[in-house]
């Protein structure tokens, strides 16, 4: 099987508007789904982002904290699945509780061996 990326773009105004009832209403739907891609199979690993961190940039390696992107979205968390194509992953992706909250995915397939040798 092949392994891919499922990155979880969120509205952080969005996010910050949720009372603590929809934000455990968030946390179980992923919960749920998690258990089911575990039961099909799918599931590697994946969690929740901190929306706070560092970046590394350039060949000095200058250390800038605090969010990366001057946008209002941001990588909220991350699923690392495995299926046979990218077209069983697009089906599966379609039904990431993000997108009920205004989300958005982006899946990246991750390379193998196969791909660095072309």
């Amino acid at each position: 099987m092949k392994k891919f990326l499922l990155l979880l773009h969120e509205d952080i105004e969005k996010l910050n508007s949720l009372s603590p009832k929809e934000m455990e209403e968030l946390v179980k739907a992923h919960m749920a789904w998690a258990n089911k891609l575990s039961e099909a199979n799918h599931l590697i690993s994946g969690d929740g982002l901190k929306d706070s961190g560092v970046l590394i940039q350039g060949k000095d390696s200058v250390v800038k904290d605090g969010l990366y992107m001057e946008s209002k979205e941001l990588i909220g968390g991350y699923y690392l699945l495995q299926a046979e194509n990218l077209d069983t992953v697009v089906q599966i992706a379609k039904e990431c509780p993000c997108h009920l909250w205004g989300g958005t995915t982006e899946i990246r397939p991750i390379m193998e061996m196969d791909d660095y040798e072309q």
